[in-house]
């Protein structure tokens, strides 16, 4: 099973559309995450693993796919410790929550706790639905993939939206 195909990402594109072309997710293009990656290709590759994976479990795909954009919209360069206070694995799901909440005009208890808690087990919020597990797990793996330049390997760069 190839990783990317045409009809998965057609599929994929139809649920994340409205947001994935909008400035707030495109100035996460200018956000250093980790090593070689924007916080843009990271939150991506995450909504797009997470949307197979759900797809394929028979679970909310369409929420996989459009809370997984939105993960990690804290929209700040977390390099620089004058945007947030305390830890940044503690800071920036709150961050993102507001900034998600703001640019989908609110958002459901679950899709809020799915961004809350994508950091789990660092962080204190729990996950209450498989796809807050999903979504938690599946970064996990792309930050590992994306540390180890895999990520490189896979070409997957080329495949994102203009």
């Amino acid at each position: 099973m190839a990783l990317v195909d045409e009809v998965n990402w057609s599929s994929y594109l139809a649920c994340v559309d409205d947001l994935i072309h909008t400035e707030e997710v495109r100035s996460m293009r200018a956000l250093p995450h980790h090593i070689g990656n924007t916080c843009y290709e990271h939150s991506v590759f995450v909504s797009y693993l997470a949307f197979r994976l759900a797809r394929r479990l028979g679970w909310d795909y369409r929420m996989a796919a459009r809370i997984g954009l939105l993960h990690d919209l804290y929209l700040y360069n977390a390099r620089d410790h004058r945007n947030y206070q305390g830890a940044q694995c503690f800071a920036h799901p709150r961050a993102a929550v507001r900034n998600a909440r703001a640019l989908c005009g609110g958002l459901t208890p679950k899709e809020e706790n799915i961004i809350l808690a994508h950091m789990w087990p660092l962080a204190r919020v729990r996950p209450r639905s498989r796809e807050a597990v999903l979504i938690s797990l599946v970064d996990k793996l792309c930050a590992t993939v994306e540390a180890a330049h895999i990520w490189h390997v896979l070409r997957l760069r080329r495949l994102l939206p203009a």
